[in-house]
């Protein structure tokens, strides 16, 4: 079979592999959409290495078929349509007895300590076939809204976390994939405005297709002045930093309300350090926050709402490449032309 090996930081190519050979307690995946995720950028470019197995296959983001099934697993049969939510926690450390298991301590995800979706073929180990991390899905979910259920899984958590509720202002900073889904997400949450700064054009008119309330060229236009006067000059109640710059979190702190809420979203590019006027957060009361994976009843929640039609994942998938086109998928990640770029066999 085909998959894309990452032998080391910016040295990955797509190469034959065996086909996996399954267990009992196993099963194999046949790939059909896999998505690259910024995470996976991070590891491909060696900016993120801690946990990344070499050589392996990366990829947490993946639907397909089930190709064969073990002897002993019950309840899938060949030929179903699945999504895999690829984070396994252990269920007995500290952070999963507190009920925080997408902070487990000792969680194994496929990805990392499995070899993940860039592949024709996927094996899902006992582990995660035990751990009831196989969702089965209906034919009129599409393979790349399939795919898409686990970022939207980890943006559940986010809106969480956030406490994104009725009649909210809410203001998504970053009109990439996450950024799009938090916007859908807060209006189904009850959000009476949501404003999305972005400074693509291309992204801020999905963005205004998917329904945001108004889009803002930070570049050209006073994001500040537009927040103040969309809120009454109170500030938005709600602010999701769904782009990991650093210096943009000073700035993003002083459009929040008195006793509202800055969700940091996005994992921050280099060691995440950035200046900060604690007083705006001490005086103004603000709530900040950070948000990691996912748990499981968010991921069967985001399936849910994908099966149930209730959000569009499909518009925010922008082109699919072939595994052996899997560097020019690359260079179309850096180029932030797209916005999410999936992979097929």
């Amino acid at each position: 079979m085909k998959a894309v090996v990452l032998n080391a930081p910016n040295d990955f190519a797509p190469t034959e592999l065996p086909k996996p050979e399954i267990g009992d307690d196993e099963m194999l995946l046949e790939m059909k959409k896999a998505a690259i995720c910024g995470t996976d950028m991070r590891i491909l470019t060696g900016a993120k290495t801690k946990g990344v197995r070499y050589p392996s296959v990366i990829g947490h983001e993946m639907c397909g078929v089930i190709a064969e099934v073990g002897k002993n697993v019950t309840g899938f049969e060949v030929g179903d349509k699945v999504s895999i939510a690829n984070v396994i926690p252990c269920g007995s450390c500290p952070a999963c007895l507190e009920g925080r298991e997408n902070a487990c301590m000792n969680r194994k995800a496929i990805g990392y300590e499995f070899n993940g979706g860039f592949e024709e073929y996927v094996l899902i180990p006992e582990i995660a076939m035990k751990s009831g991390n196989v969702i089965k899905l209906p034919k009129q979910v599409s393979f790349t809204a399939g795919a898409l259920i686990e970022p939207l899984a980890c943006c559940i958590r986010g809106l969480k976390n956030a406490g994104t509720g009725f009649n909210d202002s809410v203001l998504i900073v970053g009109a990439g994939p996450i950024g799009l889904m938090h916007m859908q997400l807060s209006k189904i949450a009850g959000a009476k405005q949501v404003i999305v700064s972005e400074p693509n054009e291309m992204r801020r008119q999905i963005a205004l297709e998917l329904g945001a309330d108004r889009v803002v060229d930070p570049e050209k236009e006073d994001l500040e002045k537009i927040v103040k006067e969309a809120t009454r000059g109170m500030g938005a109640d709600v602010i999701v930093m769904a782009i990991g710059v650093p210096a943009l979190v000073n700035s993003t702190l002083k459009l929040c309300k008195k006793g509202g809420t800055v969700n940091l979203f996005a994992g921050f590019a280099g060691t995440g350090e950035c200046s900060i006027e604690v007083n705006t957060i001490h005086y103004n009361e603000i709530n900040v926050n950070g948000s990691t994976a996912y748990k499981r009843e968010d991921y069967l929640e985001a399936a849910d709402m994908v099966i149930s039609g209730k959000i569009n994942l499909d518009k925010i998938a922008t082109h699919t490449y072939k595994i052996d086109e899997f560097q020019a998928a690359y260079e179309m990640c850096k180029s932030g032309k797209g916005l999410k770029i999936l992979i097929e066999p």
